[in-house]
């Protein structure tokens, strides 16, 4: 049995806390290499502190760009849509084999769900495709410089 949307969104955001944790660690430890007595400069060319405090802080803004993407992702509303598909709605379509299910959300593009579902965000060329789109609905779009054509088979 294919997983449900709220099943889906649960290891989206499972998915989304895993990698905030793994950056975090990151940033704890590039903040401490730059603070580290050893990192002090040994001259005035040493520049290792200074290029670890760039990176501590680049890896702290994209900690909070992630934090705000989760928020959305957390926030991001289940219902059936009425007027095609959406952000929180699961695609399904064909292309030249068997069914394969996209879920529509605001962030975590690329990400492998449960069922074999991708992850697509409306600013992604598919993602854009499949906005709008019902069942029977057919997207042309190029990926990679290949010509894809998908048939909408159910929207959820």
């Amino acid at each position: 049995m294919p997983p449900t949307k709220a099943e889906l969104k649960q290891a989206l955001v499972a998915a989304l806390e895993a990698t905030l944790q793994v950056l975090e660690n990151a940033h704890a430890a590039a903040r401490e290499g730059a603070t580290h007595d050893e990192a002090k400069p040994e001259n005035d060319k040493d520049t290792r502190a200074l290029e670890a405090s760039y990176l501590a802080r680049g890896q702290a803004v994209r900690i909070e760009e992630l934090r705000g993407a989760l928020a959305e992702v957390r926030a991001m509303p289940l219902a059936v849509p009425r007027g095609g598909a959406g952000v929180g709605a699961l695609v399904w379509a064909t292309e030249e084999g068997p069914e394969v299910g996209f879920f529509i959300a605001p962030h975590g593009g690329g990400t492998k769900l449960p069922g074999g579902v991708q992850v697509v965000t409306p600013r992604s060329p598919l993602g854009l495709a499949l906005l709008g789109k019902r069942p029977g609905d057919v997207c042309e779009l190029t990926l990679q410089g290949r010509s894809r054509e998908l048939e909408v088979t159910r929207v959820e």
